[in-house]
């Protein structure tokens, strides 16, 4: 297994895991490494000083991350998810939880504001979704008394986030 300190051109540092040198090298290669936090694709390798600290080694914990509303959504604590590979930080218990988010709601898209208020009037079964608004629909969704939070991501994780 090599673990490698990866940086994107936005300057995000994430962790990469790859069976071997060559393994890197060839998803390198193929353009198949991007930043989790952004989707940027020029991904640059970082010096790193490789160590063993076996002293006080125990299970990893899984992690929580906290969205707005007090939902807590919890990190699946498999190995090779994202966790895993930009695991401990702050960035990676937030990516977690829009990488959750994203695959425990429904995206009706430029519709959410339409959608978001049948709900809320009963018109539509209750269901967990995510599209997208202007800030004035935002606002008009505020007055109705409808709850929404924005996420400020700018490229939308990929099905994949290894």
């Amino acid at each position: 297994m090599k673990v490698l300190d990866l940086c994107c051109g936005a300057g995000h540092v994430f962790e990469g895991w790859f069976a071997s040198e060559a393994d890197y090298v060839a998803q390198m290669e193929k353009g198949l490494l991007d930043c989790p936090l952004c989707g940027n694709a020029d991904v640059a390798r970082l010096p790193s000083a490789p160590r063993l600290n076996l002293s006080g080694a125990r299970a990893p914990a899984s992690e929580t991350a906290v969205v707005p509303g007090g939902a807590a959504m919890a990190g699946s604590g498999r190995p090779g998810g994202l966790e895993t590979a930009v695991h401990g930080t702050a960035a990676a218990r937030f990516v977690e939880a829009v990488a959750d988010l994203l695959r425990n709601t429904e995206d009706v898209g430029n519709r959410f504001a339409e959608e978001a208020r049948r709900i809320h009037y009963g018109e539509s079964d209750a269901k967990a979704i995510r599209g997208q608004t202007t800030p004035a629909e935002r606002d008009a969704l505020a007055d109705e008394g409808i709850e929404v939070f924005t996420v400020p991501v700018g490229l939308p994780p990929k099905s994949s986030l290894q």
